[in-house]
Formats: structure tokens, sequence, C-alpha cells
């Protein structure tokens, strides 16, 4: 295996990261529309150079408070099977590479929480819990914008 290069970012003071080939880019904080009826995990949407892109709250999909946005908040603009999706983070942190293969997570975990991690990697300055792209935009608060772009016959009357 290679090196795994990673994104990495704080939400609530902890290390996350994605791999950088999951990460299309990073931007300050852009006015965020919310939408009614949608879930919480989804702060609203966003135009990227004229598309309309979700923006999803990574602490309320990982089972925390929503994120307060400040100076330091970013987008992390992710690529998945469902198009382009912006996560909010509470900051940046450096790029990182990893030479060992991730550990799978702890089963103390929740499971929501565990579906949406790729492994962890234990570093000199700490744990970084790497993400799944994939698993973020699929995930079950999300799974109806997941399907209603993959499948848009699904939920019709037949």
């Amino acid at each position: 295996m290679g090196a795994l290069r990673l994104v990495c970012f704080e939400v609530r003071g902890q290390e996350l990261a994605l791999p950088i080939e999951s990460v299309r880019e990073t931007l300050p904080i852009q006015p965020i529309t919310r939408v009614v009826l949608t879930p919480p995990a989804l702060a609203g949407v966003f135009s990227l150079r004229g598309d309309i892109v979700p923006a999803i709250d990574l602490a309320v999909l990982l089972g925390l408070a929503p994120t307060e946005i400040h100076d330091d908040s970013r987008i992390v603009v992710i690529e998945s099977g469902h198009g382009a999706a912006g996560i909010v983070v509470d900051r940046l942190r450096d790029l990182r590479t990893l030479d060992e293969a991730l550990e799978p997570p702890p089963g103390n975990l929740a499971a929501g929480v565990t579906q949406l991690l790729a492994g962890m990697a234990a570093t000199p300055t700490g744990t970084v819990r790497v993400l799944d792209a994939q698993a973020i935009v699929s995930a079950e608060p999300l799974r109806g914008l997941a399907r209603t772009a993959a499948d848009p016959e699904e939920g019709r009357p037949v």
C-alpha cells in the first residue's frame, strides 16, 4: 500500500480527515441557505460557481450540537457518486501523509459514527479519524438526498 494523503480538519476539538482524492477543494464559509423539511444534518445549500451544493453539518451527523460558524470555519467540498457536497467544519488542519494502514474503528463507538469512518490512525499528535466521503453523503440522516440523486424513480407512485 502506498502512502495515504489526508486533508485534516477539526470538529469540536477532534481531528478528522478525508483522503485527499475525495476532496475537491476547501473554501471559506459561504452563505448557506437553510432548506425547510430537510434533516438537521443538512445545514442547507450554497452556491459553488453557480451550482447549488448541499452543505452537511458534520457535527450534527456525528451526534453533536450544530456547528457555530466563526472566522476559522470552512467548507470541505467532497466528490462522491452523488455529486459534490460541502462539509462544514470548525477549522482546517495540516495535510498529513500516513505510511501505515488504517486501523479499524474501535467497537465501542456508536454505530452511526462507525459507519462514517474508513479507519483510524495513531500519530505523534494524537488519533486521526479518517472519514469515508461516500458513507457521509449516504448516511441514514441524509439517505433521502442520496436516494433522490441516485434513483429519481424512488418514491413515485406505481
